[in-house]
């Protein structure tokens, strides 16, 4: 415990608040980038209602609706990285102590995130300048819409994931230090929305209803500890005599 409250000093107290700082700038671009995706529903509802029931369809529909979804995904990507969402085997790296978990995502970051969103960077620069140097336009149509707007999202997504992959790495660095991983800005928790599910649910019973939040929670706090577990080890390994007394 000592060793861990001299690393969360005044310095580190900073750091961890610079580490949400990008997490909160992340979560931000997702959020307002999620938008959009009511803004696609309803341009394709109105171009389902012109081409199907007023038989004039959009020629622009096909590039504009792709442009809009592209560009949500690429700026959500920051977002998700910072809720720690993206995919992994979780059946093996939830069963991993947190100094593991940490080394092992290090090397990932290392050898496959920097190298990779460095290039797209470097690529989505070069694209989108050659595009607004030509004023770049779709050739889906033969008057398709100007697509160099769209393409400078591919730096700027780059670059946001740059950044909250530097902010991971730098959580990586910290776990390896202290045995547990840094609090992160949380935006939604599941156990949250699994209690608003089943609290609106008509088709399950009060009791059915209570087990099932409590095997949430018990589940929940299972990986609480197994993330403290090399933590507690450690404690119990400087203090012996009070594990033989437990």
């Amino acid at each position: 415990m000592r060793r861990v409250a001299f690393f969360w000093g005044r310095e580190a107290m900073t750091l961890q608040r610079t580490l949400v700082w990008v997490d909160s700038v992340s979560t931000w671009c997702g959020k307002a980038f999620a938008w959009v995706i009511f803004i696609l529903m309803f341009y394709v509802t109105i171009e389902v209602v012109k081409r199907y029931f007023l038989n004039n369809p959009s020629l622009w529909f096909f590039d504009v609706s792709t442009m809009m979804y592209g560009a949500t995904f690429m700026m959500c990507g920051a977002y998700t990285l910072a809720q720690d969402a993206h995919v992994r085997g979780d059946f093996l790296y939830g069963s991993m102590r947190p100094r593991v978990q940490a080394s092992l995502d290090l090397v990932l970051y290392v050898i496959f995130f920097l190298p990779g969103i460095a290039a797209l960077i470097y690529a989505g620069w070069e694209f989108a300048g050659i595009a607004w140097t030509i004023r770049e336009h779709s050739s889906t149509t033969a008057d398709g819409p100007p697509i160099y707007h769209f393409k400078s999202f591919i730096p700027l997504a780059g670059a946001l994931v740059m950044l909250q992959g530097l902010a991971e790495i730098v959580r990586c660095f910290v776990c390896l230090k202290t045995g547990e991983w840094p609090p992160r800005l949380k935006d939604a928790e599941e156990i949250d929305v699994v209690e608003q599910q089943l609290g609106k649910s008509t088709l399950v019973d009060e009791e059915s209803r209570r087990r099932a939040v409590e095997h949430v929670h018990e589940i929940d706090e299972a990986a609480r500890q197994r993330g403290m577990g090399e933590r507690a080890e450690g404690e119990l390994g400087r203090h012996p005599e009070d594990g033989g007394r437990k």
